[in-house]
């Protein structure tokens, strides 16, 4: 195991922030050498620096992948903070169904991780619409920085556990035996999701058209005051009039700087 000097580790937080908005202060060092020390040493390196010269310089991008799937935590499941879908399902579908007159739906997950919100909204949406769903464009756009978990979201193949929070009735009617521990999401609801990688912190996002509905949940908690609401900004500039942003329960916006209007906690809108 290696051992991370001071100013290694500055020089390495100042990187990520700088690159992808995620905020280590002095305290998780030990975290850092803990989820990136094997890797350096089964690399045959003898530093944090030398292995940071190594990700900077590499140009495919697939070694600053790998370090983003160590350095952060990927843990969702299906219906995490439910009210979110209660009140997806409740106002939000109804309100969109009413007012999207093209019928043409532009819903982003954003730091979607594994694909439990992104197939989650896509079964809500499914369920809503009924037989009317063909005459709707409803492909739920889903991304996360990290290519692993994009390439795990794609498979739709979870642990039984990971689905017992669903209802009985979608677990049957949306999903399929994978092997005796786990289950698929069928392809009818895997062909409503497009997934993709987008790192949060470019300074232009690549979206033509703007979205009804943003999922952006429980990334902020990595990003310090001003990242965040950069971030708040450039989506509140991607959102449609009308539409609605949620974000984590333990996140909020400051009230008295952003542009949205708080709804409830966690739910903010664009007006």
């Amino acid at each position: 195991m290696i051992t991370i000097e001071e100013q290694e580790f500055k020089d390495f937080a100042n990187y990520i922030r700088a690159n992808y908005g995620i905020h280590f202060k002095a305290e998780k060092k030990t975290l850092i050498e803990g989820r990136l020390g094997n890797l350096i040493t089964s690399m045959h390196m003898g530093s944090l620096e030398e292995y940071m010269d190594y990700v900077k310089t590499d140009k495919s991008g697939k070694a600053a992948s790998v370090m983003l799937d160590k350095i952060t935590t990927n843990y969702t499941f299906f219906m995490r903070e439910s009210e979110h879908f209660n009140y997806f399902r409740t106002t939000v579908l109804p309100f969109l169904a009413n007012n999207v007159g093209d019928r043409d739906l532009r819903i982003w997950s954003a730091a979607c991780s594994t694909g439990e919100e992104p197939y989650t909204l896509a079964m809500l949406i499914d369920e809503y619409l009924g037989p009317d769903k063909n005459r709707w464009d409803t492909k739920i756009l889903a991304t996360d920085i990290s290519k692993a978990v994009i390439s795990a979201a794609k498979s739709g193949i979870y642990e039984n556990e990971k689905i017992t929070e669903l209802p009985l009735s979608w677990q049957k009617k949306y999903f399929k035996a994978y092997d005796s521990h786990q289950s698929e999401v069928i392809e009818k609801i895997k062909k409503e999701v497009i997934f993709g990688n987008i790192n949060l912190m470019d300074t232009v996002l690549p979206f033509k058209r703007k979205m009804h509905v943003i999922f952006c949940r429980n990334v902020m908690i990595y990003f310090d005051g001003p990242t965040k609401e950069r971030l708040i900004q450039r989506l509140y500039d991607i959102t449609e009039p009308g539409g609605f942003l949620f974000i984590g329960h333990s996140e909020g916006l400051n009230r008295e700087t952003t542009r949205y209007r708080y709804i409830r906690p966690a739910i903010y809108r664009k007006e």
